[in-house]
């Protein structure tokens, strides 16, 4: 099962979008009754990152919540599509003006 970019999921969307939230849940409920078994005993998380807290969503979002510094490193490819999306607005100049943290630039 794919998750990221589900099929099933992006079809629930655009029943959502097109003000059909019974249809909507109906099929959301398919997504997660598939993710629910194929994941009951598989890791679903995508971090590459050693973390105590990988796989375990509920904290690392709610410590992420708390802090409120950056998001979990899962969420950062879907919000990096979207800041592309709107940095060629300005021809993606703004990759001049940003400097990576200290900790992204060690290798």
């Amino acid at each position: 099962m794919i998750i990221d970019g589900n099929k099933k999921e992006k079809e629930a969307m655009e029943q959502f979008h097109n003000g059909n939230r019974p249809e909507f849940l109906r099929i959301q409920e398919e997504f997660l009754s598939a993710f629910r078994e194929e994941y009951k005993d598989k890791d679903h998380c995508p971090c590459t990152k050693a973390c105590r807290y990988h796989g375990n969503c509920k904290e690392c979002v709610a410590i992420h919540r708390a802090h409120q510094e950056h998001v979990p490193n899962c969420m950062r490819p879907i919000i990096n599509a979207k800041i592309k999306i709107l940095s060629e607005l300005t021809e993606h100049t703004v990759v001049n003006e940003i400097e990576a943290p200290h900790e992204i630039l060690k290798k």
